[in-house]
């Protein structure tokens, strides 16, 4: 058996509660990233086990009842900072998940074993499971808290962080092939998990991951660092089978079904719900973006083209439990994800996916990087990136920011309305907004695709420090196609705020009431 790095101890001894599976083998990131390469060179096989029929049947309170046993868990020296558990196979997760320990240069594969788990509340029995079940994922607990984890790898592709206030919100993904596309979206799978012995009171933990899909295989590194914004640090090699028409880099998925500007389901005693609020974009060219998020009535697809973009993500930028009244799953507190290129990503564009739903349980908005040239079957990809979870994204800029974003009828109050026009009411704070009153002659650079922009305003709003424009757009067809609206502020023909971005999908004609 291999030595286990410096404990001076063999794998048995160091990890008892733990069954080995095979023997040891030697391991780096170039032979992970061999494996990817491998498997990309020989026909897709499928992942798919087969679970036993009272594993297939867990509903969800049962499957959430399943316990990871902590005298069970990997990494139990009071040392190190970082602990690592096991998720069980059963409901949405099916698919079996290999997973490896790494200490000192050698890949222990670990087995799955009924007393890591407790099946007490389950309705599941621990002799008739088959000693090959496996896994679906692991979760991450560091030493700051011993019951809540920081980190979450668990089907498919997805996982998810938290950053200083312990709340899970979006997902992460490895990949993203052929989101919002007409034929069913391909969803790659991490099939194998290498977890690094963390060094004694080191704060960063490193896992690496091998991905699989009938399009794609590849090799992943996460060098996972929690904080008030937790890090990770992502090296991937790619190698496509096929060519791959919708490749989507560094995706971020999340829920958005009603807020202060999309009141289409807001048939909930909540203000708002959502796990993010918008979409920032730090473009190549220094311009930021705030995109609001919508809850459209059909999918949306919108991709906007940019060359070597320096960030993005989506956003919780509305971070006031007022607004959200949800004292269960706290909104307030749902994570930003940030993505920060480590080189020069050259041309694509950042697309956003907006699905329909009248439930906050179904994620339904998408963003990610979908580069201009894809990879070819043959190739080898390299990238890098770095992902923040936290409040907000760790880069800002100096300009003021959207805080707001409303809507509604348009027209002039108290006056009859004679056509149907619809009002936009958009905050900005921050920059030096604080430092101009109402003699500045500050005004709102307003663009429309289609229709009318009409009453527009711009004025001082002590309340937040800051800015609110206002203006009506008028529909000048009968369409429901959307409509793209730009605006920022400017004085002296320089802008004093990021650039505000938006669609709005007008009403059927029958649905224009005055």
């Amino acid at each position: 058996m291999a030595a286990a790095g410096t404990l001076g101890l063999n794998w048995t001894q160091a990890f008892a509660a733990l069954k080995p599976l095979g023997s040891p083998q030697a391991f780096d990131f170039a032979s992970l990233k061999g494996q990817a390469k491998a498997l990309a060179a020989a026909p897709y096989k499928t992942h798919e086990g087969t679970l036993p029929p009272s594993v297939s049947a867990l509903d969800w309170d049962q499957y959430q009842s399943i316990r990871y046993r902590d005298d069970h868990a990997l990494w139990t020296e009071p040392d190190l900072r970082f602990k690592a558990k096991f998720f069980h196979l059963g409901l949405f997760f099916k698919k079996p998940v290999r997973m490896y320990d790494l200490t000192a240069g050698r890949a222990q594969e670990l087995a799955y074993d009924p007393e890591m788990f407790d099946y007490a509340k389950s309705g599941l029995k621990a002799k008739a499971l088959p000693a090959n079940l496996g896994f679906a994922g692991f979760r991450l607990n560091f030493h700051t808290d011993p019951v809540r984890d920081v980190a979450a790898f668990l089907g498919a592709s997805y996982f998810r962080a938290v950053g200083e206030e312990w709340q899970y919100g979006q997902s992460a993904r490895g990949l993203a092939i052929d989101t919002g596309m007409e034929r069913p979206e391909e969803f790659p799978d991490f099939i194998a998990f290498y977890l690094e012995r963390p060094a004694p009171g080191s704060n960063t933990v490193v896992v690496y991951a091998l991905l699989d899909s009938p399009s794609i295989a590849g090799a992943y590194r996460f060098a996972i660092t929690p904080g008030v914004s937790q890090v990770m640090e992502i090296d991937a090699a790619l190698y496509p089978r096929k060519a791959i028409e919708r490749l989507g880099l560094a995706p971020c998925t999340s829920m958005f079904q009603h807020g202060e500007n999309d009141h289409r389901m807001a048939n909930d005693w909540r203000p708002e719900i959502h796990d993010t609020d918008g979409l920032q974009m730090w473009r190549g060219n220094g311009e930021w973006v705030w995109r609001p998020l919508t809850n459209p009535p059909t999918l949306q697809f919108n991709a906007y083209s940019d060359e070597n973009p320096r960030g993005f993500g989506l956003v919780q930028r509305d971070r006031n439990f007022d607004h959200y009244q949800d004292d269960g799953v706290f909104y307030d507190r749902r994570p930003s994800l940030w993505v920060e290129p480590k080189s020069d990503w050259g041309p694509g564009s950042v697309q956003l996916v907006e699905i329909p739903t009248n439930d906050e349980t179904f994620d339904n908005i998408v963003a990610f990087w979908n580069p201009a040239k894809k990879p070819e079957p043959g190739q080898e990809w390299l990238v890098g990136y770095r992902l923040y979870w936290g409040a907000l994204p760790p880069a800002k800029p100096a300009l003021a920011q959207c805080v707001a974003t409303r809507t509604g009828i348009g027209g002039i109050v108290g006056q009859p309305r004679k056509y149907f026009s619809w009002r936009f009411a958009v905050d900005f704070a921050g920059g030096d907004l604080a430092n101009y009153g109402p003699g500045e002659k500050i005004e709102a650079v307003i663009t429309a695709s289609r229709g009318k922009v009409e009453i527009t305003s711009a004025r001082p709003l002590e309340a937040i420090r800051g800015w609110r424009a206002m203006f009506d757009l008028k529909p000048e067809d009968t369409k429901t196609d959307p409509i793209t609206l730009r605006m920022f502020l400017r004085r002296d023909g320089k802008p004093l705020t990021e650039t505000w971005l938006y669609q709005y999908v007008p009403p059927a004609e029958k649905d224009r009431k005055i």
